[in-house]
């Protein structure tokens, strides 16, 4: 092979831009085309993520909407909560009963769970309950009652004198004070957003035990 010195002028021209067209090929098809594919991704992306903003854009002006909507029933369900509780604590329910005797200034004497009845959605949970007191007393308990925000249905009302209790089928007599005048049986009827176990439903007494005061 002839040394490059050697070649005339127009050859050695030819050389260099063979050399330059061979060294171009090869970072083109190395370095270049491997940075190219790499932005045209990088470009790809980036369409794809100004297309999303964009149609994210469109719910902007619902947002506050949206964030109202979701305080409105985060409020409602705080509330229906305390109407229908979620939860398996009915010493707390016995307990609610007993301050509302308390403020109406009638005696809570006896409580007795009941068989608990499963519904579809819900949980019935009654008691057989006794209490004595003045009869204004007595019907203003039932009134507190029925303001209550949890659900207490009131059934099987029975009402007599104290000097003839029998007639309010109770189970038992107690020595009354003075000025009460009447004794009254019932059954008290809450209700659970979810299952309850009869043994759960007990645990605030004993059918037949009185009440702990």
């Amino acid at each position: 092979m002839a040394n490059f010195n050697e070649l005339s002028g127009i050859k050695q021209w030819g050389v260099v831009i063979l050399g330059g067209a061979v060294v171009t090929a090869a970072l083109y098809f190395t370095l270049f085309k491997s940075q190219n594919e790499h932005n045209a991704a990088a470009q790809h992306a980036l369409e794809d993520k100004i297309r999303e903003n964009n149609e994210l854009e469109s719910y902007r002006p619902k947002l506050k909407q949206m964030e109202q909507q979701l305080a409105e029933l985060k409020q409602q369900l705080e509330i229906e909560q305390r109407i229908v509780p979620d939860e398996k604590q009915v010493d707390g329910f016995i307990t609610m009963l007993d301050a509302e005797a308390q403020k109406a200034g009638v005696e809570l004497r006896r409580y007795a769970a009941k068989d608990v009845k499963a519904q579809q959605y819900y949980t019935e949970v009654p008691f057989d309950i006794e209490l004595d007191g003045p009869y204004y007393s007595a019907l203003n308990f039932f009134d507190r009652v029925s303001k209550l925000e949890r659900i207490v249905n009131i059934g099987g009302l029975l009402v007599a004198t104290t000097k003839n209790p029998s007639l309010a089928k109770v189970k038992h007599n107690y020595q009354y004070a003075p000025n009460e005048s009447i004794i009254a049986s019932f059954t008290a009827t809450t209700y659970f957003s979810h299952d309850l176990t009869p043994s759960a439903a007990g645990a605030g007494t004993k059918p037949g035990t009185p009440a702990a005061k």
